[in-house]
């Protein structure tokens, strides 16, 4: 090869590399403006929606508690990080007041039982027979003439399909506590009161039916798996782990409970409510219960992979519309006519008849927790926190 053809391929080379230079460069710009771009949009955008659902969450609330029949209020809203974070009080009430967790009470019992599951102490397969005794098992759940109470399993009170019926509101030793005079009911009077009622259908025959026994039931299983009381189980499992120490479980009449309301009246039941245990028995405060409906979704306290299996949902009594139940919680559908079309996904979590509740929403990583401290309506928590839904950016 010629020298001037040597000299040719090398001018040639360098006006090639420093052609792919430019494009390298231009490139790298143009990425870097990308990220840029992003990045700023990104953060509009965060800060655009966090303003957007504050003012949205804050005008819901001041709708929610403008009846007369509202008297207390709290909502606290968290995502993931913390980085939105507002809560909103009425009546005096804010994120560190006592309050009534009623049922919400039941997702402390669902996780200890998933915390012994997982250190192999129970199996959801278990038959209650295992932990309760005959005598008072005999005749609690009979269905077409067919006794079934022996064949009853932990998943079939956890998941609400058991069959059994509910107390709550069908009993008059139950309704004269609440309504009339403060009283304490045993385990035992829970049961008895239980099988003065008809099972609703066979267990595990597909169907479901919200009963609290279902969860008095997994309570005095984790104490004989545990032995330990109830209260001291909760404390080990959840509250000294996550750092909730404002929460507890009531045992006798000295222990604080939060008054209710029921309509205008205010109720005083300290007695009645130390006697619900695993069923609705705790007080916490807004702050405390954040801290767990985190820990819970993420599998802080027990090996999440069991969502898999927990996430089999049935649909409860027509009354209590549109929620439906998997292992130890509720879960509300957002799709379709619920929302009218305006939100997407599920609220998982649970309410109480108190008012209380506490869900999250993975569509748009939202936890809410909150109380109405009103026993009247028990589905205004639900109806709210669908709202919330619908408005959340």
């Amino acid at each position: 090869m010629s020298c001037s053809e040597l000299s040719r391929l090398w001018n040639l080379f360098v006006k090639t590399k420093k052609r792919v230079g430019k494009i390298l460069l231009i490139i790298s710009i143009v990425i870097l403006c990308v990220v840029i771009i992003a990045w700023v949009s990104s953060y509009i955008y965060f800060k655009g929606g966090n303003k957007t659902n504050a003012l949205a969450f804050q005008k819901r609330f001041n709708a929610a508690v403008a009846p007369l029949n509202i008297h207390e209020a709290v909502l606290y809203v968290e995502n993931s990080t913390g980085g939105f974070s507002e809560s909103y009080g009425y009546g005096g009430r804010d994120i560190d007041s006592p309050m009534l967790l009623a049922s919400v009470t039941k997702m402390f019992t669902t996780l200890c039982v998933l915390k012994l599951r997982d250190e192999k102490r129970l199996s959801l397969d278990d038959k209650i027979n295992l932990y309760i005794d005959g005598e008072t098992l005999r005749g609690l759940h009979t269905y077409k003439g067919f006794e079934y109470s022996n064949e009853l399993t932990i998943s079939n009170l956890l998941f609400q399909t058991s069959g059994l019926p509910d107390y709550f509101g069908n009993s008059e030793l139950v309704n004269n506590a609440i309504f009339s005079k403060d009283a304490y009911i045993t385990f035992e009077q829970y049961v008895e009161e239980t099988k003065k009622l008809s099972a609703h259908f066979a267990p595990g025959s597909g169907k479901a039916y919200y009963s609290d026994i279902n969860f008095d039931i997994l309570g005095v299983i984790l104490e004989v798996v545990a032995g330990l009381p109830l209260e001291a189980i909760y404390k080990q499992i959840i509250f000294q782990p996550l750092g909730m120490e404002h929460t507890y479980l009531p045992v006798n009449k000295d222990d604080f409970v939060p008054h209710i309301y029921n309509g205008s009246e205010k109720v005083e039941r300290p007695l009645f409510i130390a006697s619900c245990r695993a069923s609705g028995g705790c007080v916490s405060t807004a702050r405390d219960m954040m801290a767990f409906n985190k820990a819970f979704w993420n599998g802080k306290l027990f090996d999440k992979i069991i969502f898999e299996q927990l996430s089999d949902y049935k649909r409860l009594q027509i009354d209590m519309y549109p929620i439906f139940y998997g292992g130890g919680y509720m879960r509300i559908s957002l799709d379709g006519l619920n929302t009218f079309f305006l939100a997407k996904g599920e609220l998982l979590g649970h309410s109480g008849s108190t008012g209380s509740f506490m869900f999250y929403y993975p569509e748009k990583d939202l936890y809410f927790v909150g109380d109405f401290s009103q026993f009247e309506n028990p589905r205004i928590p639900i109806k709210f926190v669908i709202t919330l839904a619908m408005v959340a950016k």
